[in-house]
């Protein structure tokens, strides 16, 4: 039974991964919405879910390292969940973005300075939405997905631990 159910974790994790990632890349390549740094931030801890469910499918049969790995997975989950309300706060102007997100340029820069901090300037602002459904951004989206999928992965690491005792 917790072999079972650490193979299916593990594919569960695998798969919230590549769906988000591949949401958020179709939206990119396919839908034409540039990301803006924080938008490029959530991606990131999907990738590490994807890798902790191929380190489950590899270790399956030691239920305690099926439920680390779950849990470290449910943390991951939770900081792109943190990170993705951030990004909401940003858009709905409740508190500002990181410097990375201003496209703000210091108008007493010489002009080779201001061409250089012109090309390195963010070209999307973390505080327009670039598409929203019945008044939710994807970030607001990718919050309730990350925390469902971060609850879920909790679960499931706290149901495998008590199993291995």
């Amino acid at each position: 039974m917790t072999n079972s159910l650490s193979i299916r974790t593990a594919l569960f994790l695998i798969a919230v991964g590549v769906l988000s990632l591949g949401a958020a890349f179709g939206s990119q390549h396919i839908g034409g919405l540039q990301p803006c740094i924080l938008c490029i931030y959530q991606r990131y801890p999907y990738g590490v879910v994807i890798a902790l469910g191929l380190l489950m499918l590899l270790a399956r049969r030691s239920t305690r390292l099926a439920a680390l790995l779950a849990a470290l997975a449910a943390v991951a989950l939770f900081v792109d969940a943190g990170i993705a309300a951030f990004h909401v706060g940003v858009e709905q102007h409740w508190w500002e973005g990181t410097k990375a997100c201003s496209s703000l340029i210091d108008p007493t820069l010489s002009p080779e300075e201001l061409i250089k901090a012109l090309e390195q300037a963010p070209v999307v602002a973390c505080d327009k939405v670039a598409w929203s459904l019945f008044g939710i951004s994807m970030a607001g989206y990718n919050f309730l997905y990350a925390t469902a999928a971060g609850v879920i992965a909790a679960a499931v690491a706290l149901r495998l631990y008590r199993s291995s005792r």
